[in-house]
């Protein structure tokens, strides 16, 4: 096996060790974190804001390309 192999696989070990010893208790406190952060309406503006972007700038590129 191939020495960067056998790294990632060191380190998928360790982290579901880690991550085992959290338990759910910490899993539910990190989602419930990340639901609050995208529910956010700061943060719902900034998708919504980026998602016109990327859409002005795909029209963009496809007139280019005709």
């Amino acid at each position: 096996m191939r020495p960067r192999f056998l790294v990632i696989l060191v380190i998928a070990g360790v982290a579901y060790v880690l991550g085992a010893r959290a338990g759910r208790e910490r899993y539910e406190q990190m989602k419930g974190a990340v639901t609050s952060f995208w529910n956010d309406p700061t943060v719902k503006q900034a998708r919504k804001d980026t998602t016109r972007e990327a859409q002005k700038a795909r029209k963009a590129v496809q007139r280019k390309l005709r």
